[in-house]
């Protein structure tokens, strides 16, 4: 898990370095645990939608199973977690999940 958290706050600060998002509290995001407070969220209910390719998937395995309910945990098949962001054949079924749920 440390590995993942590495990796994670290792991407974060390449993109706090890109012209785009260049924000000063990229330390904060990369610290943050969302983790810690997923069971908060209950009773309001949680949907969690994951790519299947995500290697961040299990952050969405571990809040599911954190969380109270009612919850969804969502897979997009084929989908990585930057996927997500903005490649259409992921994002429309992501959507549709959103509106529906």
């Amino acid at each position: 898990m440390r590995q993942h958290r590495q990796f994670l706050a290792a991407q974060a600060r390449d993109a706090a370095q890109a012209p785009v998002v260049g924000h000063p509290s990229v330390d904060r995001i990369a610290t943050f645990d969302g983790l810690a407070t997923v069971s908060l969220i209950a009773p309001r209910p949680l949907l969690l939608i994951a790519g299947r390719q995500a290697i961040t998937s299990w952050m969405s395995v571990q809040a599911y199973q954190s969380a109270g309910g009612p919850k969804e945990l969502h897979w997009i098949d084929g989908a990585s977690h930057v996927d997500l962001y903005d490649k259409d054949e992921y994002v429309t079924p992501a959507v549709a999940k959103l509106a529906e749920f």
